[in-house]
């Protein structure tokens, strides 16, 4: 149930435009900015979730370390590398 009341100001075209869509729609005006307004407080708060899901991979790399190197398969032969690393003598990794 709606019991808040908010108005604003818009220009004459504004208003007709929007009352064209709503009689399209077969709805009132007050639904329209109601769809409007939800649409667009969805789209913020996912605009925002992106944005912060972009400062997390950002910031990954500082905490977390990245992995450099030329053998990109590097990760399909890990299994092998490790293996070769681990029959080997302890003084040779150091």
């Amino acid at each position: 149930m709606k019991t808040a009341v908010y108005s604003w100001r818009l220009s004459l075209d504004m208003k007709i435009e929007l009352e064209r869509e709503a009689r399209r729609r077969k709805t009132s005006l007050a639904g329209i900015l109601d769809l409007a307004a939800r649409e667009w407080l969805n789209k913020s708060s996912q605009s925002e979730s992106d944005d912060q899901q972009a400062l997390l991979h950002a910031s990954a790399p500082k905490c977390f370390g990245m992995f450099e190197g030329v053998d990109r398969y590097r990760s399909e032969n890990a299994r092998q590398a490790v293996r070769r690393r681990m029959r080997r003598p302890h003084s040779d990794d150091r």
